[in-house]
């Protein structure tokens, strides 16, 4: 079947005042497929699920932040690194402008969960988290996290230990599954009288690589009010990239 929507475009540089930089390091993207009715209930009206040959797709992404910080303004210590772990699906709308719906968005900054939910309307939540990466080449990483917000759906953890798998670094070849899934320059969110709003984010292609998920024990998918296989996920892993985001705006 025929994409006719563009998925290039969103992938350019926007022509607007970059408003903040963050770098993101040591991503996992792990993916399974969730029947699309699923999804669609759990998106707001004026968003469709995005699908890749009529599937869709739930992700989780654990990773860290460092270089947080406004334009113009250096990175603070104890404030511009944090660590993050969010739980997403995509979208389009009116079939343009393929995007992220976030369900939620665990980090280890209290500073930057009330910004973010103020700022750009994302469910942010606060979350005790803990990352340690191991010595070598594809050192393993270990990422523990426990959310202990009462705004979010509880429980709501995640362990897991992952490593990259020696082989090539390169960005995902359009048309493919591995860039449906990870090239995403849109994020969409919506406030609490239910208006929409999207932004953007700017960086480039990630640089993939094949990953091992050595251990794998998390309940944030079903705190989204999801229910996920057993069956082992798609794994890609990002060692970092460099990201200018854009203001939010309503749609």
């Amino acid at each position: 079947m025929r994409d006719l929507i563009d998925r290039t475009s969103p992938s350019l540089e926007p022509k607007q005042q970059v408003v903040m930089h963050q770098n993101w390091h040591h991503l996992l993207f792990l993916h399974w497929e969730i029947p699309v009715a699923d999804l669609q209930k759990l998106v707001p009206p004026g968003l469709t699920v995005d699908t890749f040959d009529r599937k869709a797709y739930v992700g989780l992404i654990p990773f860290t932040m460092t270089g947080v910080r406004p334009v113009l303004m250096p990175a603070l210590p104890g404030i511009s690194s944090f660590h993050e772990v969010n739980v997403r699906t995509y979208v389009h709308r009116n079939g343009a402008d393929p995007g992220v719906w976030f369900f939620s968005l665990d980090a280890a900054s209290m500073i930057a969960v009330e910004a973010a939910r103020a700022a750009y309307k994302l469910p942010y939540f606060q979350s005790r988290i803990d990352l340690t990466v191991g010595r070598g080449m594809f050192p393993e990483i270990e990422f523990t996290s426990h959310r202990e917000d009462p705004r979010g759906a509880m429980p709501a953890h995640a362990h897991i230990r992952y490593a990259a798998v020696e082989g090539p670094v390169a960005p995902a070849r359009e048309k493919t599954l591995e860039h449906f899934l990870v090239e995403r320059y849109i994020l969409y969110a919506k406030d609490s009288d239910h208006d929409l709003y999207r932004a953007r984010v700017h960086h480039q292609p990630y640089p993939l690589q094949k990953a091992d998920v050595l251990q794998l024990d998390e309940t944030l998918i079903w705190a989204a009010g999801l229910r996920r296989s057993d069956a082992a996920p798609i794994r890609h892993y990002a060692r970092e990239v460099n990201v200018k985001i854009y203001a939010i705006e309503k749609v």
